[in-house]
């Protein structure tokens, strides 16, 4: 497994990866994937299984207990404090090889360089459970999640711990 920068001529298998990973809600727009990338390159990775993308990871810096509505464009955030972690999916021939646990890792390395105080995310689809696992803990929050499943569950990951 290579774990490597997302170059322009991986979006098709993003997009074919996001498409195997999400039953109950509809893919998002190429457009809106990349727009993730462009906030924060750096933040935003592909995992390659005998030289096919077989996963990637999209985060980019934002405001803790404000996650993004699905489907949104978004501008820079100027005042971030956490690493949003807005996708990381794998496809179903390629699960098994631990690319989620690698891809935390590195966006916890990624938090701690920029001076970022959580790590956040919305967990859909059952994933709570998987995110508790690696220290994500439920958070209550004002702001709605009807954009993402019924399931859909406001986590963070407080990097004032030692990582």
């Amino acid at each position: 497994m290579l774990i490597r920068a997302i170059k322009t001529g991986d979006w098709p298998a993003i997009a074919t990866v996001q498409q195997q990973s999400y039953h109950d809600i509809a893919p998002e727009p190429l457009a809106v994937l990349q727009n993730k990338w462009q906030l924060s390159p750096d933040s935003c990775f592909v995992m390659e299984l005998r030289d096919q993308v077989q996963g990637y990871c999209l985060a980019h810096p934002w405001i803790e207990g404000d996650p993004p509505a699905l489907y949104s464009m978004l501008e820079p955030c100027l005042h971030a404090d956490t690493l949003y972690l807005h996708d990381i999916a794998v496809s179903p021939a390629a699960r098994g090889h631990g690319f989620a646990t690698q891809a935390f890792r590195r966006l916890v390395q990624f938090a701690l360089q920029q001076q970022l105080a959580t790590l956040s995310l919305v967990a859909v689809q059952g994933a709570a459970d998987y995110w508790q696992m690696l220290g994500f803990r439920p958070c209550a929050i004002e702001k709605s999640l009807a954009s993402y499943t019924d399931d859909a569950c406001y986590m963070r990951y407080s990097l004032s711990r030692n990582v």
